[in-house]
Order: structure tokens, then C-alpha cells, then sequence
């Protein structure tokens, strides 16, 4: 085919990185459903890092299968078990070993509190039935005292995930980490000023098209492959 019948990129193609040289692949995946802990017995801490359960483990080997014709070149997590475990079954399909960014962990809440004790003995029942509804009201952490506060959770959260981004120009890498990390960085992509504008899945994808210094959303929440398997969860 001669130069002169090859079509030069519109604007909208290199808005949007469609079909853009050099454009790397991100994959945001949620970890799988976790061990919830008793909610009338467990302290602070017990939340901060809890296990896959049985289900989240099958999430992840889902996902896993999904991802493993991709040319995936680095898969990264936060320290956190299920972000953790949810790489690591993403990344043997890959021969891979998992990179861990800390700073890629959940929203530290109650942060500032006795790890060692319930936020209801601390707080009171009325003080946190009432910091709970301003959160479904306004989607905002900082509603919740002694909390990392907003802007720094996502401070850390952009830094993290573009430190992994500029180490893989034009390549496919996958983050496995948590649904308010997640919804953080697309939030600073898109402008918006909640901290939780949707709530991802348990172990869905959300692919990001990176190059020419844009981040472009490509899809949102990608779950079937969960579905087909009857493991969708939030």
C-alpha cells in the first residue's frame, strides 16, 4: 500500500490513543472477595488485611485465566493478602513474580484509632451511624475521622501506579489492588471530586490506554468472565 493511501490520525484517535504507537496497556484488577470479619466482635486492625476467602481464591484464578493470553509484562500489588494473592495468580500464567508498591494499599481508615479496639467503643454507635451516612451521601473519606486524609490517599495512589507506568513504556502491565484505590486514580483521570464514583467488582478489570503523556479509560468494571463462571461478587 502506497504512503499516500495510509490514513493520518484523526484527532480523535490520538485523543483517545486509538491505534497510537507506543501505547501501553494498564490493567486495574480489584482483588478477590476477602475473609470479612466479624463486625460485632472485630478491632480496628482485624479490617486492615484480611485473607481471600474460598470464593475470592476462585475469583482470582478467574481472572487469572482471563489475563493470560495478554501480553502482560510486569504485574504489580499492594503488601495487602488479597492484593498480593490476587497478582500472584495473574502473574504465574506469566512466569512472573509480583513487584509490591505499598503505597498502592486501601484508604487507611480509622488510621489514628487503637488498632486494638472497635471504632463503636471509641466513637460511639450515634457518631459512627452518622459518619456512615455522610459517607453515602457525599462519597468522600474524609467524612471519617482519624482517617488518611483524601488528598494524600490519592497523592500516594498517583504516584504509585505512574511510578509503574513510566517503567513499562508501550507495554501491557496489570495492578492488583483495592476498589477505593482504584476508583481514586480514575477519579483524578476524569476530573471528578467524589472518592468513590462506582464500585468495582470483586476481581473485574478496568483497562487504562497510557502513551504520549494521556491516560485514556478504555473499559470500565470488565466482569463477564466472572459471571460466566457464577462468581460475581461486590
Amino acid at each position: 500500500m502506497s504512503s499516500s493511501n495510509v490514513r493520518a490520525p484523526s484527532p480523535i484517535d490520538r485523543a483517545f490513543l486509538t491505534d497510537q504507537p507506543e501505547t501501553g496497556t494498564l490493567y486495574l484488577v480489584r482483588h478477590g472477595q476477602q475473609q470479612w470479619p466479624d463486625p460485632l466482635t472485630s478491632v480496628a486492625g482485624d479490617w486492615v488485611d484480611p485473607p481471600l476467602s474460598e470464593t475470592g481464591r476462585a475469583q482470582a484464578d478467574c481472572v487469572g485465566r482471563w489475563l493470560a493470553d495478554r501480553p502482560v509484562a510486569a504485574v504489580y500489588s499492594s503488601q495487602l493478602l488479597r492484593a498480593n494473592d490476587t497478582g500472584k495468580a495473574i502473574a504465574r500464567h506469566h512466569q512472573l513474580e509480583v513487584q509490591v508498591i505499598e503505597e498502592l494499599e486501601e484508604i487507611r481508615l480509622f488510621e489514628d484509632l487503637p488498632q486494638d479496639e472497635r471504632p463503636i467503643d471509641i466513637l460511639g454507635e450515634m457518631a459512627l451511624d452518622g459518619i456512615r451516612e455522610r459517607f453515602v451521601q457525599t462519597q468522600k473519606w474524609d467524612v471519617y475521622p482519624h482517617t488518611e486524609r483524601s488528598l494524600d490517599f490519592r497523592r500516594r495512589v498517583g504516584w504509585a501506579i505512574e511510578s509503574a507506568l513510566v517503567t513499562h513504556p508501550g507495554e501491557t502491565i496489570v495492578i492488583a489492588c483495592h476498589g477505593g484505590v482504584i476508583n481514586a486514580y480514575l477519579s483524578e483521570i476524569l476530573g471528578l471530586d467524589v472518592d468513590m464514583f462506582f464500585r468495582p467488582y470483586h476481581a473485574s478489570s478496568h483497562r487504562i490506554l497510557f502513551g504520549q503523556g494521556r491516560r485514556v479509560i478504555d473499559t470500565l468494571n470488565d466482569e463477564a468472565y466472572l459471571a460466566a463462571e457464577g462468581l460475581l461478587t461486590h
